[in-house]
């Protein structure tokens, strides 16, 4: 297949070596998005061959982030594991051709020449003395069971040369790169031949990988040569940096992706946010659609300089995604937040349902995550309120306070239909009559009726809650104040 003028098939190829962190899945975004824009293919190919480092549970977390993120795969996934015996068979033929050698040098022998090139100041490599032994010396140690790896056999000069579709010609001198191990000696291939073989036999047209992997493209560039394989196009994305130009760490935020779901970060806002994460359409606009993203999408658009994770962008962002959201989504996003809070129950009624509904619409406006719901909302819920103290202090000492909530629940009582023209009317009623300002009701209803001295506003507040729980929160306010409870509610 000819990669100039065959279908795109590109791929993502996590290892299963913990939770996926953001670097990841901006790496999976991207390819994926590439795939899209293209008409092409994208494969999920699990690469764990690296036993040691497998956690198990981490494949789950890989595939239920993609699919939170609406990144479908068209193939796979495929597992490396499942395809040893491919590797070996690569592996052998490289060695027939001259191309790679059996090494048969035991792992104490290399820690050995390690310390002695570290103490003579020199680069650490392997010294090739497998490259060069007899082929009476290869016959003896195979017949004595030797256990051996399968090493390439990299140019000893000369420069090897690729182009990167984002940074351009890059350039290596092969006298730099030491003869990488292949395959070890369990039969488990390393990254770059597994890497490259898979690529080849699952028909890759572009390679998009992090930044980090180009110092390992020139023995990738070496193997497609000694093998006769077509190369892919090589893309290497820019690394992500936190805004004080540094690693990105927990102190930027959150690295493991799945955190930032728990946290209540929309998918739409996370999806918007990772492609401008390093990629431009060059217009001035941070807020794309799935569709708009695709349309636009480009290798062209990469930075080749890293990308600045801005967590407080990412907040905003997420906050705009959620105002746009149908209330009736929305509620339906924040339930399982209410619902681990024991705010709602775990099959609510529709009668449940269509409260909070309404009540996550007087909030949705502060809302910046998911999870905010239930500090912002859970007053509305709670059969008993906690007071703030500074509210209680500050307005349910007032000498007209007892009295007017005397009158408010009086006047509330018999107030039909109990909506909000008519709730507003009654409170700024009791307001003139007791010669005081609209604030000054206002305030200490809101205290009463919420606990709180901050929220959406009042009369919209009453008319959610209902006649029955603000009579109720009344009254347990004004008893409050009668039997001398204040200090108490102030903590």
């Amino acid at each position: 297949m000819s990669h100039t003028q065959g279908q795109v098939r590109v791929r993502f190829a996590p290892s299963p070596t913990g939770s996926p962190h953001i670097g990841n899945i901006r790496t999976a975004l991207f390819t994926w998005l590439f795939a899209r824009r293209h008409g092409g293919v994208f494969i999920l190919r699990i690469e764990d061959t690296d036993r040691a480092r497998y956690v198990e549970g981490s494949v789950q977390e890989i595939m239920d982030s993609l699919r939170w993120l609406g990144l479908d795969w068209d193939e796979g996934p495929y597992f490396q594991s499942e395809r040893l015996p491919l590797y070996r068979e690569v592996a052998e033929k490289l060695v027939a051709s001259g191309h790679a050698y059996r090494c048969y040098c035991t792992p104490e022998r290399l820690e050995e020449l390690r310390r002695q090139q570290e103490a003579a100041k020199q680069p650490t490599g392997y010294d090739r003395k497998c490259r060069y032994l007899s082929d009476e010396e290869r016959a003896r140690l195979d017949a004595e069971g030797t256990p051996y790896v399968i090493r390439f056999a990299m140019p000893l000069e000369g420069v090897t040369v690729f182009q990167d579709a984002i940074r351009g010609e890059l350039r290596f001198e092969n006298a730099l790169l030491d003869d990488f191990v292949m395959l070890k000696s369990d039969g488990f291939p390393t990254y770059h031949l597994a890497s490259v073989t898979d690529d080849h036999y699952m028909g890759i047209t572009h390679v998009i990988r992090g930044e980090e992997w180009i110092s390992s493209t020139p023995r990738h560039v070496q193997m497609y040569q000694a093998l006769g394989w077509e190369m892919p196009v090589f893309a290497h994305l820019p690394m992500i940096l936190g805004t004080d130009r540094k690693k990105l760490s927990k102190r930027h935020g959150s690295v493991q992706f799945v955190e930032y779901i728990q946290q209540g970060y929309l998918p739409e806002a996370m999806f918007n946010f990772l492609a401008l994460l390093g990629w431009s359409a060059d217009e001035d606009r941070e807020l794309y659609t799935r569709e708009e993203l695709i349309e636009r999408f480009d290798l062209s658009g990469v930075l080749d300089h890293p990308a600045i994770f801005d967590g407080q962008k990412l907040l905003w962002m997420n906050g705009v995604y959620i105002r746009r959201k149908p209330i009736e989504e929305l509620t339906r996003s924040c339930l399982p937040y209410l619902q681990e809070a024991g705010l709602m129950p775990s099959e609510p009624s529709p009668e449940q349902i269509h409260y909070a509904e309404r009540v996550i619409a007087l909030e949705a406006e502060r809302m910046k995550l998911l999870s905010e719901v239930v500090p912002l909302t859970e007053y509305f819920f709670r059969e008993t309120l906690e007071y703030e103290p500074k509210g209680v202090r500050k307005w349910f000492t007032q000498p007209y306070v007892p009295q007017m909530l005397e009158m408010l629940i009086a006047r509330y009582e018999t107030l039909e239909p109990f909506d909000l023209q008519n709730i507003e009317a009654t409170t700024r009623a009791v307001a003139e009559e007791l010669g005081v300002s609209a604030a000054q009701v206002i305030h200490p209803t809101r205290v009463a009726v919420s606990g709180r001295t901050v929220g959406p506003g009042l009369f919209e507040m009453i008319e959610v809650m209902g006649k029955e729980r603000v009579l109720k929160r009344l009254r347990a306010a004004l008893e409050m104040i009668r039997s001398g409870q204040l200090a108490m509610a102030e903590g």
